[in-house]
């Protein structure tokens, strides 16, 4: 079994999605593996990944609109805000999501659906550069 991983530095633009399914796919490419498992892994507390559409924005909209609402950004509410009124905010929506997602490989190819795409979700309000570790095996 091989084993491969690379990390990826890439910049969001503050709170949205950011869509790095091809940057993905890329490593899995690279690895030359083509059946086995890919793990995605972000390294940071305030921003999330997800398998989500990748075809009407709206959905996207809505999700973050959801989680503004189910999470709002109100320094009142929280004891943790010396990153400002965006940073608890964004730990507990990283905490209702998650920071890792594992994609079949098969054919050399990630095995998402046709309307799947692979997003950084980040939940402060400037951008960061955010790590992506992304580990593949098989063979």
């Amino acid at each position: 079994m091989t084993h491969y991983q690379q990390l990826l530095k890439v910049q969001t633009t503050g709170k949205s999605l950011c869509k790095i399914t091809s940057k993905v796919q890329a490593v899995v490419a690279e690895s030359g593996v083509k059946i086995g498992l890919c793990t995605v892994f972000l390294r940071h507390t305030s921003a999330s990944l997800v398998i989500q559409e990748n075809a009407d924005p709206d959905v996207l909209r809505d999700l973050e609109n959801f989680l503004a609402t189910l999470v709002p950004e109100d320094s009142r509410r929280y004891y943790h805000n010396a990153e400002g009124p965006d940073d608890m905010p964004a730990h507990i929506r990283t905490a209702l999501t998650q920071t890792s997602e594992q994609i079949p490989i098969s054919q050399g190819k990630l095995m998402l659906g046709t309307w799947q795409g692979i997003y950084i979700w980040e939940h402060r309000q400037r951008s960061h550069v955010r790590e992506v570790v992304v580990h593949i095996a098989g063979e």
